[in-house]
């Protein structure tokens, strides 16, 4: 099991970067993929990105890329998610969700654990 937590988030304006963080606890975090999902007030959690277990795949939507970049480092039990070039619609909860599943999946219902989420808000 894995438990995770999602750090970084805050307020910024269109045009500019933050960076995300999701911090897992557990002694096998190198077995889980990791995706990154937000939800908009009054819409469906989407899927944002997400990295295999080694790091060595990397997976985005299409309203993201070139924008985003997801990483991990398996020593420090992380995974970082790297905006840049902020929209006023990337305004959402980011949450972070790991699965062991070798198949990487971009619906909510491939993960099997969750953070709380942390806001994003990004003004025009």
């Amino acid at each position: 099991q894995v438990q995770l937590v999602e750090s970084g988030g805050g307020l910024v304006q269109a045009g500019g970067s933050l960076r995300l963080s999701c911090a897992a606890s557990g002694r096998t975090f190198s077995n889980y993929a990791v995706g990154w999902f937000r939800q908009a007030p009054g819409k469906e959690r989407t899927f944002v990105a997400a990295i295999s277990r080694s790091g060595g795949s990397t997976y985005y939507a299409d309203s993201v890329k070139g924008r985003f970049t997801i990483s991990r480092d398996n020593a420090k039990t992380t995974v970082g998610l790297q905006m840049n070039s902020l929209k006023p619609e990337d305004t959402a909860v980011y949450y972070c969700a790991a699965t062991r599943d070798l198949l990487i999946s971009r619906a909510q219902q491939g993960y099997d654990y969750w953070g709380q989420g942390t806001q994003v808000t990004v003004s025009s």
